[in-house]
């Protein structure tokens, strides 16, 4: 444990080497989430409501998908990259080291540019998410499943390319999650909505959290925990057992 919390403060370390860099970088991307708030909230004074959506509840959504997102892809960037390093050869130095393989993995690397999605979600939450003591505790008990559940979710298929040998499915898996995730799930219908709850999990990293806010619900908080624990399982054991596959590439990198 204690070489995983040194892992991590390296990575931190790292990230805020060049403070004027880190600050620009988290405000490039906070000023890209204010450009899509601003695109939703003009949406909805347009159109009222949309199936119970209105513009208080797409923030909250928002507020969600940019924090939980910011914590895997910034965090825990290299959940994103597990597909190609697994297919360029370049875990050799992972295996090497008496840590477990695919918490040093996730830890090893911080995004800096992710890093003005936490900042941008938690700023929105306070100024547009009405907190209260209740509902801030809610808001940090979804926010941690909704990471969760993207973690598992794209480790799951990054590691793939462990059994398949290329990559694309880690990329489209990170794509696909973060774009459905990004809209409120009742405006989907059919086939398309049932594969939000089920194959990518979208609903479970926006849509269910931000619900959960507004109107917490024990039942739909215990499916959310239960799914995020089933990815976030899921993720791992493909992992640990893709590793078993794993060809050595002999690059040695600081993953």
């Amino acid at each position: 444990m204690r070489g995983l919390l040194a892992t991590m403060r390296n990575s931190l370390a790292e990230a805020g080497a060049n403070r004027l860099a880190l600050g620009s970088q988290m405000a490039v991307m906070a000023i890209n989430d204010i450009v899509w708030a601003v695109f939703w909230v003009l949406f909805f004074d347009r159109v009222g409501t949309i199936r119970g959506w209105d513009a208080d509840r797409i923030l909250l959504l928002l507020a969600v998908i940019t924090s939980a997102g910011g914590i895997t892809l910034g965090l825990l960037a290299n959940a994103r990259r597990v597909g190609s390093m697994a297919v360029e050869g370049e875990l050799d130095a992972v295996l090497s080291l008496p840590v477990a393989p695919l918490a040093y993995l996730l830890l090893r690397r911080v995004e800096p540019t992710n890093l003005g999605d936490i900042a941008f979600g938690l700023t929105l939450f306070v100024l547009a998410g009405s907190p209260t003591v209740g509902r801030a505790a809610i808001f940090v008990a979804v926010v941690a499943a909704a990471a969760t559940l993207m973690t598992g979710f794209l480790v799951l298929t990054g590691s793939l390319a462990f059994f398949v040998g290329r990559s694309e499915g880690g990329e489209l898996g990170f794509h696909a999650i973060l774009l459905l995730g990004s809209y409120p799930v009742d405006v989907f219908a059919g086939v398309a909505r049932v594969m939000l709850y089920t194959v990518v999990p979208a609903a479970f990293v926006s849509s269910v959290p931000a619900r959960l806010i507004d109107s917490f619900d024990i039942g739909q908080a215990a499916v959310l925990a239960a799914v995020s624990v089933a990815f976030a399982f899921a993720g791992w054991a493909t992992f640990t057992v893709g590793l078993r596959r794993y060809t050595s590439g002999a690059v040695w990198t600081r993953a």
